[in-house]
């Protein structure tokens, strides 16, 4: 004779602990839920709305330094540690996890116009307006302040940038020319010029080490092989750029921080135009700096708020800003893709996550499945009208929201005039229609 018996298992349809609440059976199968679309479209909603809610971005303050924050550096090693130079000569050693100052100089009389570290991490490289190199040891533990650099060189004109070569002891620095020079060198081992008469900046490429990019006060974005003794080409903008940061992850593409409070992203094989034009500052950028993974990048700027952008979008995704942030001078990303840094006229250093609404520290299991839930449901839902609304909306100042519109106002006359232009011109002079990437390149030179 066969008897069925009934057999349940505890852990089909209990959770983990006895407390909690019981496991609901669910059929998943698309054609018995027809209100399905309407409730994931609600959550996601919800997630929009939680994510404004717990947008806490601003995490600490770094202060010490006397005067303006003009530069800063990210160590080669290790994550937690950073340097940066003020307009006051000095310069600070940070520890992050901590949250303190280990050790500073009093390194240059006027600005530290730059500051580095060396592919082993171990000395700092600054420059400054008194027409000095100088190199220190990270490990001083001076607090004082009366640490004396370990070489010292003295140039024939004030250096207004510096960079270091990804892995070869050398780097570059810029003034009325692009020197390259060598750690164990007191004379440079080439100089590169172009047509400027300043150059504000230089920058190595982290994928192709040996090719640099720099800018000058002609307006120029020039790219330059080390190898060679010629420059390689050069593409000339409407307004002066400030600041030149490369993909790591596309060997080809870099950004520029313009006067005109725009950033242009460019492929180096194709001056022309630009990939992409970054649009959301209201005053000049200033620095810019892309993330360890290549797909955003942050900007500071004139307008004293900070906007991390994608890097293939022409607006922002996120602002940040403070009533007490002044202009800012740079900005890093850390290397661990979590964190931005700031540095701004009114002497702090501030420290901001890269997603606004990320919980810091250990997540239980369940958080972290919740959290991804609510992230396909944004991403699944992004391009609907609601969530896209509360996804973009972003409180800025006052003084920055006016300049805003007047900047769209302006933007929107201009293209108007265009258009008349256009419509009232004889055939054979009717002016051509510029796109938005190639309307700001004035020239390119090969």
């Amino acid at each position: 004779m066969r008897v069925k018996v009934l057999s349940r298992n505890s852990f089909d349809y209990a959770r983990e602990t006895k407390s909690d609440i019981h496991r609901i059976h669910r059929n998943l199968d698309p054609a018995l839920h027809q209100l399905e679309s309407a409730r994931e479209y609600q959550r996601a909603i919800n997630a929009a709305k939680l994510e404004s809610v717990f947008a806490k971005p601003f995490v600490g303050s770094l202060s010490g330094h006397a005067d303006g924050v003009y530069c800063m550096a990210k160590h080669p090693c290790r994550v937690s540690c950073f340097v940066s130079g003020s307009c006051d000569g000095e310069i600070r050693v940070w520890n992050l996890t901590r949250q303190r100052c280990m050790h500073k100089f009093s390194a240059h009389s006027g600005f530290v116009r730059g500051v580095v570290l060396n592919t082993t991490g171990q000395t700092i490289i600054s420059v400054g307006d008194d027409q000095t190199i100088k190199y220190w040891p990270i490990e001083s533990y001076n607090l004082t302040g009366s640490q004396e650099p370990l070489s010292t060189v003295v140039g024939n004109m004030v250096f207004t940038g510096i960079d270091h070569h990804w892995t070869k002891p050398i780097f570059a620095t810029s003034s009325s020319q692009v020197d390259i020079w060598d750690e164990t060198r007191s004379e440079p081992l080439r100089s590169l010029v172009w047509g400027a008469d300043g150059i504000s900046s230089v920058r190595f490429s982290p994928v192709e080490r040996n090719i640099l990019a720099s800018t000058g006060s002609d307006r120029s974005i020039a790219l330059y092989d080390i190898r060679g003794v010629n420059p390689l080409r050069k593409v000339v903008l409407d307004m002066r750029s400030n600041s030149v940061t490369w993909n790591p992850m596309e060997a080809f593409n870099f950004t520029a921080a313009s006067e005109d409070s725009n950033l242009y992203t460019f492929d180096m094989r194709r001056l022309d135009q630009a990939l992409c034009v970054h649009m959301d500052h209201v005053g000049a950028v200033l620095d810019c700096d892309y993330a360890p993974t290549g797909k955003e990048f942050v900007s500071g700027g004139f307008d004293r708020t900070i906007r991390i952008f994608p890097y293939n979008k022409g607006h922002s995704r996120d602002v940040y800003h403070t009533k007490r942030m002044q202009r800012v001078f740079c900005v890093k990303w850390t290397c661990d893709n979590k964190f931005v840094l700031s540095g701004s006229d009114e002497t702090n250093i501030r420290l901001w996550k890269a997603q606004a609404s990320e919980k810091l520290g250990s997540l239980a299991p369940r958080q972290r499945a919740a959290l991804d839930y609510s992230y396909k449901l944004k991403e699944k839902y992004k391009e609907h009208p609601q969530v896209r609304r509360i996804l973009r909306h972003r409180h800025v100042p006052k003084l920055v929201y006016k300049q805003g519109k007047e900047k769209k106002i302006m933007m929107l006359s201009r293209q108007r005039k265009q258009e008349n232009v256009r419509r009232h011109s004889k055939p054979d002079k009717l002016p051509s229609r510029q796109p938005e990437r190639k309307k700001h390149i004035v020239s390119v030179v090969v």
